[in-house]
């Protein structure tokens, strides 16, 4: 995987420059070798087109139903939330990060120098106007309140001030998430950016991980596991169509509200008791109480004494972003494996 640290552009301005010019030289003398029809303007036409082609431009992407062409490789972003941070950084684009915001925990060691480099806008979604006052011609947003409407952060109030959006496609409501989803979203950015090798690295990279953990567990027996994120009264937790489903699966256990037809959701405590989880996957993230705060709960409820994993203390702790579409993912199926079949990584 890459190292976080800054890259050079695959062209440097002066090769780029050459390359323009000499594609748009072999296409003119071509025009003048067909017997002289067409006119300048169409020769011109033929020239942007070549080197549009040698740049890997024009892209055209559909995100969450935005249709965006773009012409040229973002100059200047701004992401909302940590997790596009974190996976730009992995891809060497710091030189294109004009601005972050909102980190919901401590960001991976080896893209921490980077991270703490770029400007932070504000502690959570920035407004409309402080984005603007970065000069972004691309926002990246990370969850779907990075473009609340009703906070003035909509998709079309950017583009209508000229700014390009991309929203992480976890978002775009449509289905089941899986690590699918976070390898097309590697490469999706791969391809904006015209780093389609680096992109391609970075998922053979994560595959290999991933690939690593499923065998080491592969023939144990699937260990029932329950998704604690907050709530007292009722539990939050992570539903069938979410990606934690699918990290949990991949390191040998099984989400028991894997049937739950929704990201997230509500359940009963009565619900909690009767799956009999065996294993407690915390999701911690700023603002929804520590980590420690919601072991204390858990353990404190007589209704749930007799509940395998508390009756035993078997908790997993992951950062929320290590369950979201970007490159933690892969690191969250070893943090689960290791928690849930322990003995196959002695």
């Amino acid at each position: 995987m890459y190292d976080g640290t800054s890259r050079p552009p695959l062209f440097t301005p002066a090769r780029r420059r050459r390359a323009l010019r000499a594609a748009a030289a072999a296409v003119l003398s071509a025009a003048l070798l067909t017997a002289g029809c067409g006119s300048s303007q169409d020769t011109a036409k033929d020239a942007k087109a070549a080197a549009s082609s040698a740049d890997g431009f024009p892209v055209t992407v559909d995100n969450c139903g935005v249709k965006t062409t773009y012409d040229k490789a973002p100059a200047r972003v701004v992401t909302i939330h940590q997790h596009p941070a974190e996976l730009m950084l992995s891809l060497g684009l710091k030189d294109r990060m004009v601005g972050t915001a909102f980190s919901d925990s401590a960001v991976l060691p080896e893209l921490k120098k980077d991270y703490e480099a770029i400007p932070e806008l504000a502690k959570k979604e920035p407004s409309f106007e402080t984005v603007l006052e970065a000069e972004p011609d691309l926002v990246y947003g990370g969850y779907g309140s990075a473009f609340a409407e009703n906070e003035g952060r909509s998709r079309s109030a950017f583009a209508d001030a000229g700014i390009d959006t991309h929203l992480n496609r976890e978002y775009c409501g449509k289905k089941r998430v899986t690590m699918a989803d976070t390898y097309d979203e590697i490469r999706t950015i791969g391809r904006i950016f015209n780093v389609s090798g680096r992109a391609d690295k970075l998922v053979s990279d994560l595959q290999a991980r991933v690939g690593k953990v499923t065998d080491a567990v592969e023939g144990e027996p699937e260990v029932p596991v329950f998704v604690y994120d907050s709530g007292d009264k009722t539990a939050f937790t992570a539903g069938g169509k979410s990606l934690g489903t699918e990290l949990i699966r991949l390191a040998g256990g099984e989400n028991v509200f894997a049937g739950l037809d929704d990201v997230f959701g509500d359940v009963s405590w009565e619900q909690v008791v009767e799956r009999k989880p065996e294993v407690i996957a915390i999701y911690d993230y700023a603002g929804a109480g520590s980590v420690e705060q919601k072991k204390k709960f858990l353990l404190a409820q007589p209704a749930l004494r007799d509940v395998p994993a508390l009756r035993n203390k078997r908790f997993v702790v992951l950062p929320l972003t290590a369950t979201l579409v970007g490159v933690r993912s892969a690191y969250a199926v070893e943090d689960l494996a290791r928690g849930i079949h322990p003995e196959s990584f002695r």
